[in-house]
């Protein structure tokens, strides 16, 4: 009898990553990722960040068959395919489903603008109160600077996707979304339950650009022979769930339900707590997206507060500023010698895009207090994880603020949750307990894809196998000295934003 397998895509702006996991164990059977260095974003103007979807097909494609490649098995089925997805990315097809311009993708900061006066004209409290969340730099206001400023794009669009939909489109041949990712980019009215028709017409987005809608866990459509074909799959597999890669990330380590927090620091950096009142932050430096369990019944949401330069910080130090090749352990390891604080060195992470928890001011990177008789780069290494955690507790006073309890937050054991530095650092500055598991959004897509197709009858079935690795408290003796590092590191952060 053949075992049976469950494949989850993880389509990153640095890199896609490839999970198999077994159905019935849960346990991962093989993984990849591709490419070996993180894949390029372009920037054509200052604010802007762009990637050819064409990229990431590639880049799957090599993945997975460095995945199939791996299993120590030939006797196999897969059951369902599963996608997570970077957000608020815009992707635009015309009548042939070719691609008419790059994806405008998350980091991008042009349409800030054009989100802040559609704000101001529409007015605040509409805008908070139907659709959680200023328009801001979102999908939405992205199509609308196309329209803009790229007419002759915009009158060819047929329809518009996000990250995933591509995907899932170049998989099947079929174009269609989620209340989900239709709420990442602004297109959702919670209130109304319904398309944010106000916000479009205002924009002249009109409802044909917008795919149909699918629920996350079901069937959405089915692998077709030229995809299988280059995948080296069977055709007929089951496109069976999808979710951006932030309430993926939190449905990977089984957080659904409110009060339940999730965390991750790869390229961006989220917090992301589970609410089911229609919350939101009057300035909109976090935001609220319908979860992966939304619906009309159970109107469960995720509040989101992204640092843009988390990752992308501590990989720009490494190559561009240090141009080293030691591996990040070996600069941990470096890093730990260094005292709390740095030594007075401090890095504002701030270097990838206007920075929603800034109130979309992008006020670039800051290295600041060097000391040229006592520093070294181990000192910049150590200000830029403090740096990183220290935005962390910024955004979380935030979600505080809005009545979010936040005592325990969830992770993978990846990315910079690998560096005990990092760990502490926002154990003791946000005075929370960090649970870290042996999961990531590739397999997180993978178990979905188990519920969409019923291989599991309950998510209690679907997180067989998710296993807690480290836990990390605060240390109460240590706790004074990261607070007052963090009193420091937000000093010098006020001098920077505008009032």
């Amino acid at each position: 009898m053949a075992n049976r397998y469950l494949l989850g895509f993880d389509i990153g702006s640095s890199s896609v990553k490839v999970s198999i996991i077994d159905s019935d164990s849960g346990k991962l059977e093989s993984s990849a990722f591709s490419p070996e260095s993180e894949m390029k974003i372009d920037s054509p103007q200052s604010g802007w960040a762009e990637q050819n979807p064409e990229e990431w097909w590639k880049h799957l494609v090599i993945a997975n068959k460095k995945a199939l490649n791996g299993l120590n098995d030939n006797n196999y089925e897969i059951a369902g395919i599963g996608i997570s997805y970077q957000m608020h990315g815009l992707v635009m097809v015309d009548k042939n489903k070719e691609l008419l311009y790059p994806s405008i993708i998350w980091c991008d900061s042009r349409a800030v603008e054009t989100g802040n006066i559609a704000l101001k004209e529409l007015g605040e409290e509409f805008c908070l109160s139907n659709y959680l969340n200023s328009p801001g730099n979102f999908t939405a206001s992205k199509l609308k600077w196309i329209r803009d400023n790229k007419p002759e794009i915009f009158e060819n669009i047929d329809k518009i996707m996000l990250p995933g939909d591509y995907i899932a489109y170049k998989l099947s041949s079929e174009i269609n979304t989620t209340i989900s990712g239709l709420s990442e980019g602004i297109f959702w009215n919670f209130k109304n339950n319904s398309l944010a028709e106000k916000l479009m017409d205002y924009y002249s987005i009109k409802k044909s650009m917008i795919p149909d809608i699918v629920p996350t866990f079901s069937v959405q459509s089915k692998l077709n022979d030229m995809a299988a074909n280059e995948l080296g799959l069977k055709r007929g597999i089951p496109i069976s769930y999808r979710a951006g890669d932030q309430p993926n990330n939190a449905f990977s380590l089984n957080v659904l339900n409110p009060g339940e927090i999730a965390t991750t620091a790869g390229t961006s950096g989220v917090v992301y707590g589970i609410v089911k009142e229609n919350s939101f932050d009057p300035y909109s430096r976090v935001n609220s997206f319908a979860h992966v369990n939304y619906s009309d019944s159970l109107p469960i949401k995720g509040v989101l507060l992204c640092i843009n330069g988390t990752g992308i910080l501590y990989n720009w130090l490494r190559n561009e500023m240090m141009r080293t090749n030691d591996s990040y352990e070996k600069l941990n390891n470096e890093a730990s010698e260094i005292n709390i604080g740095s030594d007075g060195v401090i890095i504002l992470p701030f270097g990838n895009g206007a920075e929603r928890v800034l109130r979309n001011q992008n006020i670039g990177s800051q290295l600041l207090r060097i000391n040229f008789n006592l520093n070294s780069r181990a000192n910049i290494i150590r200000a830029a994880q403090e740096g990183i955690a220290f935005s962390f507790r910024y955004g979380i006073d935030v979600m505080r603020n809005m009545g979010i309890e936040i005592n325990l937050m969830r992770a993978g054991k990846s990315n910079m949750f690998l560096s005990n530095i990092f760990t502490e650092a926002v154990s003791n500055t946000t005075n929370t307990v960090i649970e870290l598991y042996n999961t990531d959004g590739a397999q997180g897509a993978a178990r979905g894809a188990g519920i969409g197709t019923n291989v599991y009858s309950s998510f209690t079935e679907a997180f067989k196998g998710l296993e807690k690795r480290e836990m990390i408290e605060p240390n109460t003796e240590l706790t004074k000295e990261y607070n007052d590092a963090y009193e420091n590191w937000k000093e010098m952060l006020n001098v920077f934003l505008k009032k």
